[in-house]
C-alpha cells in the first residue's frame, strides 16, 4: 500500500483530486479525516499542509507527495522528483509598489523584502550579488509594502490580480513552479510496483490532455495532400468508404493546432469532420 501526501485544500488540492479521479482512483475527502484509503487502488491519501509535504516524504511518513515546486525548493528536503505534473502553474516573483521607478535588481540593495520563501529568495539574491533584508512573514505578504512593513515582496504570482489590487507590480520572475510528484528514495520493490502502475495511469491521462480525436471523409484524389497536413501521433488511420473515391481518415490533433489544421483540411476537400474529446491515451 502506497501512502501519498496531498495538500488538504486550495487549487493544488482540487487539481490533484481531479488527476486521481481521471486515473480511476476513487478517494473520498473529509475535513475531519486526515488519512483515507482508496476503495479500488492500493493507495491511501494523507491530507497535509503544503509546506509539510516535502518533509513527510523525505522522512518516510508518506511514500509519495504531490506538492508545488516552490514548496519543494524552499524546504530543501531529500526526496526524488518522480514526475512533473504540469498543473497548478505559477511563478515566484519580486514585486514593488506600482509608482516606484525601477531600473534593475540593484534597486533591492539594502531594501527590506517580505516573503514566505526566504531560502529561495536568499539564494537568488546571493547569486545576483544583491544585499537585501529578508523579512519572513506568513499569510498576506502582498499587504506588507502598503502598511510600511517592507519595501517589496517576494511571493507566488498566478494571474497577477492580487498584485494589482494591492497597487504592486511584478519586476523580476525568479522561478517558475508547477505541481510535482515526489517520492521517498527508499521505496520497497512492492511499493515501486504500485508506483509504476500509478505512473502508467497518470501518463495515460496526461497524454490525452489537449488532444482531439478527429474523423473525416476525404476524397481519394486528395488523400496524400491531407495526410501531409495531419500531425498524427504516428500516422493516420485510412479506411475506404462504401462510396467509390472516398476514404475515412482518423487521427489525433493537438488542441492548440486544431483550428489551423481543420481550416486547411476543409480547403483540401475533407467533409463530415467529427471531433471527439480523448479521456485516456495509451502510448
Amino acid at each position: 500500500m502506497l501512502r501519498i501526501a496531498v495538500q488538504s485544500k486550495g487549487r493544488l488540492y482540487e487539481d490533484t483530486m481531479a488527476l486521481l479521479a481521471e486515473a480511476g482512483i476513487k478517494v473520498t475527502s473529509s475535513k475531519r479525516t486526515l488519512l483515507v484509503q482508496s476503495s479500488n487502488f492500493p493507495i491511501e491519501v494523507l491530507y497535509l499542509r503544503d509546506d509539510d509535504i516535502p518533509q513527510s516524504v523525505a522522512t518516510g511518513v508518506a511514500d509519495l507527495g504531490i506538492v508545488g515546486e516552490n514548496e519543494f525548493e524552499e524546504r530543501g528536503e531529500q526526496a526524488d522528483i518522480v514526475r512533473r505534473l504540469g498543473f497548478s502553474r505559477c511563478r515566484l516573483s519580486l514585486a514593488i509598489p506600482k509608482s516606484t521607478d525601477y531600473q534593475g535588481l540593484q534597486w533591492f540593495e539594502d531594501k527590506k523584502i517580505a516573503t514566505s520563501y526566504p531560502n529561495i529568495l536568499r539564494r537568488f539574491l546571493n547569486e545576483k550579488g544583491v544585499n537585501a533584508h529578508i523579512h519572513v512573514i506568513t499569510g498576506s505578504v502582498e499587504i506588507s509594502p502598503g502598511i510600511g512593513l517592507a519595501d517589496a515582496i517576494f511571493d507566488i504570482v498566478s494571474s497577477g490580480s492580487t498584485l494589482v489590487s494591492n497597487n504592486l507590480r511584478e519586476v523580476e520572475v525568479v522561478m517558475q513552479s508547477e505541481a510535482l510528484l515526489i517520492g521517498n528514495p527508499t521505496l520497497s520493490a512492492e511499493k515501486r510496483a504500485v508506483l509504476d502502475e500509478l505512473l502508467f495511469r497518470i501518463e495515460s491521462v496526461k497524454a490525452a490532455e489537449d488532444k482531439k480525436y478527429v474523423l473525416m471523409n476525404v476524397p481519394s484524389d486528395r488523400l496524400d495532400e491531407i495526410i501531409q497536413v495531419l500531425p498524427g501521433a504516428k500516422s493516420p488511420t485510412v479506411m475506404p468508404l462504401a462510396t467509390p473515391g472516398w476514404n475515412s481518415v482518423h487521427t489525433v490533433i493537438d488542441e492548440k493546432r486544431f483550428w489551423e489544421v481543420i481550416s486547411r483540411l476543409k480547403e483540401l476537400g475533407a467533409q463530415g469532420i467529427l471531433v471527439i474529446p480523448i479521456e485516456k491515451m495509451i502510448l
